[in-house]
């Protein structure tokens, strides 16, 4: 009955090879305990950081971030588009109205 048997796909692992987890932990406990003597001061969660970290990554946004143009507001999209369904009813019908 192998005609109808899906064998499952071998799952996928990924062992690093130059990565120790025992001296990442000691910098974790050493960076901890230099925060609580303080010699390093603490860290503080500011959204302002992160902000700027994602339009900066872009070329695109970076790009309309420097020329300071604004997009297209969805208003006179609105508008737009309203006004070439009429051209289009015009055209259509020959009625402007």
């Amino acid at each position: 009955m192998g005609l109808f048997t899906v064998k499952q796909p071998r799952g996928f692992r990924h062992n690093y090879i130059y990565y120790d987890p025992r001296k990442e932990k000691l910098q974790k406990i050493e960076e901890k305990a230099k925060r609580d003597l303080g010699l390093i001061p603490e860290k503080d969660f500011d959204p302002e950081d992160i902000r700027g970290k994602f339009v900066g990554a872009t070329k695109h946004l970076k790009r309309r971030k420097e020329s300071g143009r604004k997009p297209l507001a969805s208003g006179i999209i609105i508008m737009i588009i309203v006004v070439l369904l009429i051209l289009l009813r015009y055209l259509y019908t020959g009625v402007l109205f």
